[in-house]
């Protein structure tokens, strides 16, 4: 619920995704039933009321909008965004732009939700490009990553702006006053690293920021920053390899139980590799917000099935409430965001 105690209106991208449209329409069908937000199906009309009539939905707060047009996976995003106006991801952001949702979800083409959100609502000044924050749950509950995985051809601009938007994020969710921002390189030195780098390490010692210059791959966990900023390439695959560290971990003990029994002290351990494969898995299956743009959109893994998508919903109703995006306005107005281009896609009207 909103403070004036209204429903949270969630517009969901029913063709997105590789369980869509399934998987997505019984997600949204519980939880609605579990009354977590009111619900706005987007996509072809006669296929998601195909799927909806499986399930008594008479008396739930859910609502089909017509969108004729799919984007697959595999379309060059850019392409796909403008030929195809009134795709599932085009028509629900405008939903967004239009106030008629609070929030947008989708488990299609990362690239694809990312176009249509800066075409469709805009950039916040000061920011060129949306990121997806990742934060490492578990071993460094105060460390955020950025970029996740939104942005693969990156300048030192962007960058900058990414230390920017990770500093909001460590400010409103780890409740940390003065976050320290790092550039992930190959080395604490300021001259080491790519072209990219070294340019991005100038930007963001003089942006007003608590930046503390390079870490290293040894230092993501150790928790001396709270804000780690790398292009979306690089931390697209560092996240993924963190994800799936306790499973793997996990099955390598189980196989070496198998071999030698294991003392009851490397048990314990066991339990708590398994807790933390739980913990980091329940934050992978919610998703991630797209940060930057004028409007509340939560991406997921494009393999989420119902429970996945029911989980985010519920995660997406909180976040709402949150205001983050009022938030991140306010703090980039206080922020020296000046010094970076504007290349941000103006709204469309």
């Amino acid at each position: 619920m909103l403070a004036n105690g209204q429903k949270i209106r969630i517009a969901i991208d029913c063709m997105g995704g590789d369980y869509a449209p399934e998987q997505i329409v019984k997600g949204a069908v519980t939880a609605a039933k579990a009354g977590k937000a009111e619900i706005f199906l987007v996509g072809p009309a006669a296929i998601v009321e195909k799927e909806l009539n499986k399930y008594d939905t008479s008396h739930l707060p859910i609502t089909i909008i017509e969108a004729a047009e799919v984007i697959k996976e595999g379309e060059a995003p850019a392409f796909a965004i403008y030929h195809k106006p009134n795709s599932t991801i085009n028509v629900a952001m405008g939903l967004v732009k239009s106030g008629d949702v609070d929030a947008i979800l989708s488990a299609g083409a990362t690239g694809a939700v990312a176009v249509s959100a800066m075409k469709t609502l805009g950039l916040m000044p000061g920011i060129n490009r949306p990121v997806i924050c990742a934060p490492f749950v578990g071993l460094a509950p105060n460390t955020v990553l950025v970029d996740g995985g939104a942005n693969v051809d990156c300048k030192p601009h962007h960058l900058l702006s990414f230390g920017i938007i990770g500093s909001v994020y460590a400010k409103k969710l780890f409740n940390v006053s003065k976050p320290k921002v790092a550039l992930l390189s190959i080395g604490v030195e300021e001259g080491k690293g790519t072209t990219l780098i070294k340019e991005a390490y100038t930007l963001l010692r003089n942006s007003g920021l608590n930046f503390i210059g390079n870490i290293e791959g040894y230092d993501i966990l150790a928790q001396k920053a709270n804000v780690i900023v790398c292009d979306g390439v690089i931390g697209n695959v560092l996240m993924k390899f963190y994800e799936r560290m306790g499973h793997y971990f996990a099955r390598w003990l189980r196989n070496q139980v198998d071999i030698i029994p294991l003392a009851g002290s490397v048990m314990k351990i066991f339990d708590q590799v398994r807790l933390f494969n739980r913990i980091t898995k329940k934050e992978r299956d919610s998703g991630a917000l797209l940060w930057g743009v004028k409007g509340m959109v939560h991406l997921l893994h494009g393999n989420s099935q119902s429970k996945q998508i029911t989980q985010a919903i519920k995660r997406t109703a909180e976040l709402v409430n949150l205001d983050l995006v009022s938030f991140l306005e306010t703090e980039l107005s206080a922020m020296n965001t000046t010094n970076i281009p504007d290349y941000s896609i103006p709204a469309t009207r």
